[in-house]
């Protein structure tokens, strides 16, 4: 049976164009990251987590891959270790969102994922703070949405003035 995170992304992917590179943040043992590998197969698909070993579990998930469309790093969500809007897609499955950084390595018209391992998205409080903090950046805001047992939020980063 698949986990409250996979069917929450699995769903939220629904939402958002094809993503030329795409970035996982929190991304454990790899799933989500082989979850967006599948959905967009032109896609090259990077996940970071703070966790050496998870990254190392999750490097030997993927086996042989030439074409380097799927890869690893070890990194954490408050200083992302990619060039400023480098993809198109950033999902969040872990930790707390760091908006400043996320519309930093994100393309103008980009799009984010928050698809957190829990059956709220957020207490309604913190859930409103986030919202703020991700407007403040340039997210354009669609409502959280259920799927299953979980659920997840959907954002487009804003075009430039």
């Amino acid at each position: 049976m698949a986990s409250p995170l996979l069917i929450s992304l699995a769903s939220a992917v629904l939402h958002v164009p094809p993503p030329e590179r795409a970035l996982v943040i929190g991304c454990a043992d790899g799933e989500a990251v082989l979850l967006l590998a599948r959905e967009f197969p032109a896609a090259r698909v990077r996940g970071l987590d703070p966790s050496a070993e998870l990254v190392r579990e999750a490097t030997a998930r993927v086996g042989l891959d030439p074409e380097g469309r799927v890869a690893f790093k070890v990194g954490k969500a408050s200083s992302l270790p990619y060039p400023d809007e480098f993809f198109d897609l950033a999902v969040q499955v872990a930790g707390r969102a760091a908006p400043g950084e996320l519309a930093r390595v994100l393309r103008p018209g980009g799009h984010l994922i928050l698809a957190p391992e829990r059956e709220r998205f957020a207490p309604r409080a913190r859930e409103r703070l986030l919202a703020w903090r991700l407007a403040r950046r340039g997210f354009l805001a669609t409502p959280a949405r259920m799927a299953g047992n979980g659920n997840f939020y959907v954002g487009r980063l804003g075009q430039p003035d």
